[in-house]
C-alpha cells in the first residue's frame, strides 16, 4: 500500500479540513493508498508546504500566493458533495504522477 502525506487546509484549520481529510482517507484506502493528513489554516500552509514533508495539498479556503512545490487541489466540491468525481479524478492524476517518482 502506497503512503502519502497530505496537507488539508481550511479557514479555521480544524473542522472542514478534518472532514475532507477523513473522506479522502476512506476514498483512497479503497484504491490501495494510505494517507497521513495534517490540518492547517491558510496562513500556515505555505510554510508547512515548503518544509518538504507533504506530497500534495487539498484546500477549502483560498491559499495565499506562493510557491508550494507540490500539487494543490481545491476540495470544495468534495466537501459539498457537488463535485466528488471531479475532485477524485484530479487526485487520481496527482497520485499517478507521484507513483512515477
Amino acid at each position: 500500500m502506497k503512503q502519502y502525506n497530505v496537507l488539508s487546509v481550511c479557514g479555521s484549520g480544524t473542522v472542514t479540513s478534518s472532514m475532507v481529510a477523513e473522506k479522502l482517507r476512506e476514498a483512497l484506502e479503497e484504491k490501495g493508498y494510505r494517507i497521513t493528513t495534517t490540518e492547517a489554516r491558510p496562513t500556515e500552509a505555505l510554510q508547512l508546504a515548503q518544509g518538504g514533508t507533504f506530497d500534495f495539498i487539498t484546500y477549502t479556503s483560498p491559499l495565499p500566493e506562493g510557491e508550494y512545490g507540490v500539487p494543490v487541489v481545491n476540495a470544495i466540491g468534495f466537501l459539498t458533495g457537488f463535485g466528488d468525481e471531479e475532485f477524485l479524478e484530479e487526485i487520481d492524476g496527482v497520485l499517478a504522477e507521484l507513483d512515477k517518482q
